[in-house]
């Protein structure tokens, strides 16, 4: 029996999705889940509406990284040595590289705490333990591998969504403050939502969309001339890159419904990934169980997007070779980065930093990169030659100057106030 064409056509969507899936569950890492928690705790709902906001924000800027990568072959870093002096792209891949690092480091305790408050075992044994997994598991198993195990632990960001329902929130009041848009009252407030911002502009999200989209063609077309792009790919990764984003701003929006209904509403001050959970035992034991795994299992789906976002970039930027496709010995220099890369965010365990506030604080620096990165894939998408005549539309050239003018302008809120 022939099976109906709506059924063929999911079934085929699903099997294909990959990069706008990945990198749109990416951006909702444990800084990401961090920020949104204290966004709710401190907030309530009053900033709910930056989940549905954000959300063409996010589309639009994944897909032009997406564009870039799928049309030129290279990843941002690769686009941007065609637009900028080779020096300052160094310049910028070593800051994401300290940037992403701080990040591993952040979410590797996170992911420690959580499994000692399961387990009473030491968090530093499961750094160590999940950091060295990561790894190994990154330089060991084929790309194609590895991103059929990303896809599927995308999924398990629906807890947030199942903790939430389980609250019963009022819905009513919940929708109104959804579409309703409240600026935040404080200093504290604006340094928040540049903090949601920079979660949801995260530079490494877009370095790892366009270089995933390379290889991702080399596996799918296994093509030895990269630039290019056929239309019906890029019509396929609009839907991919929009599937992605709304999941991700719907997850966003469940764990500030979350915050603000449990943390918010009785006065609880959090600074640790463990305190969040702990703090929603008494409350739902559901919610706090769902909120540990769902932090586990990011974790494990944004560490090895993180390091290889982090490889990427200075591969490109010293013309080493580079893929999770390559064997070890075929790029040494790239994989030596990503280990360095999960190792040094391994050794964060031994500082007095909590991971909270790293996390948090992450969040906010990158909300004043993202701007500026993002101004450079709006000068490469819109530039004809470099994307071999086939630049990014207009609108979706507007709705990314749109973004940047209105990161710069919460920036300068929070300078003024």
């Amino acid at each position: 029996m022939r099976r109906p064409p709506r059924a063929h056509s999911v079934r085929r969507f699903f099997a294909r999705a990959g990069p706008g899936v990945i990198a749109g569950a990416a951006d909702d890492d444990p800084s990401g889940i961090a920020t949104f928690t204290i966004a709710g705790a401190v907030l309530g709902l009053q900033i709910l509406w930056t989940a549905l906001f954000t959300w063409p924000l996010m589309a639009a800027a994944q897909m032009m990284c997406a564009r870039v990568g799928m049309i030129t072959g290279r990843g941002i870093i690769g686009a941007l040595r065609m637009k900028l002096p080779r020096a300052l792209v160094v310049v910028l891949s070593a800051a994401l590289f300290l940037t992403n690092m701080l990040n591993i480091g952040a979410d590797l305790t996170g992911m420690g705490e959580a499994s000692e408050m399961l387990t009473g075992i030491s968090s530093r044994w499961f750094v160590l333990g999940y950091g060295s997994a990561i790894a190994i598991a990154t330089v060991r198993l084929p790309y194609g591998k590895l991103a059929r195990i990303f896809k599927w632990l995308a999924l398990v960001l629906a807890s947030y969504i199942v903790a939430a329902i389980l609250l019963r929130p009022d819905w009513a009041d919940v929708l109104r403050e959804a579409v309703v848009p409240r600026l935040p009252p404080t200093r504290r407030g604006w340094m928040i939502l540049i903090g949601l911002i920079g979660t949801t502009f995260s530079p490494y999200f877009f370095m790892w969309q366009a270089s995933h989209e390379v290889e991702e063609k080399k596996q799918v077309r296994n093509e030895d001339e990269l630039p290019g792009a056929r239309k019906s790919d890029v019509w396929f990764r609009v839907l991919d890159v929009g599937v992605g984003t709304l999941f991700s701003r719907v997850v966003m929006f469940f764990i500030i419904v979350t915050a603000a209904l449990t943390l918010h509403r009785n006065g609880v001050v959090i600074e640790t990934a463990r305190q969040a959970a702990e703090a929603l035992g008494p409350l739902s034991g559901a919610a706090k169980l769902l909120f540990t795994v769902g932090l586990l299992a990011v974790g494990f789906l944004v560490i090895p997007v993180l390091s290889g976002s982090a490889a990427f970039a200075f591969a490109e930027a010293i013309g080493w070779e580079q893929g999770l496709d390559r064997k070890l010995r075929n790029a040494r220099q790239f994989y030596a980065v990503l280990i360095l890369c999960t190792a040094g965010g391994m050794l964060l365990e031994l500082t007095p930093i909590k991971p909270m506030q790293a996390l948090f604080w992450s969040g906010v620096i990158n909300g004043f990169l993202a701007p500026l990165l993002l101004l450079g894939v709006l000068l490469v998408a819109s530039d004809a030659n470099i994307m071999l005549g086939r630049a990014s539309p207009k609108l979706e050239c507007a709705i990314v100057a749109a973004s940047i003018v209105a990161m710069f302008a919460c920036m300068a809120m929070l300078v003024i106030g």
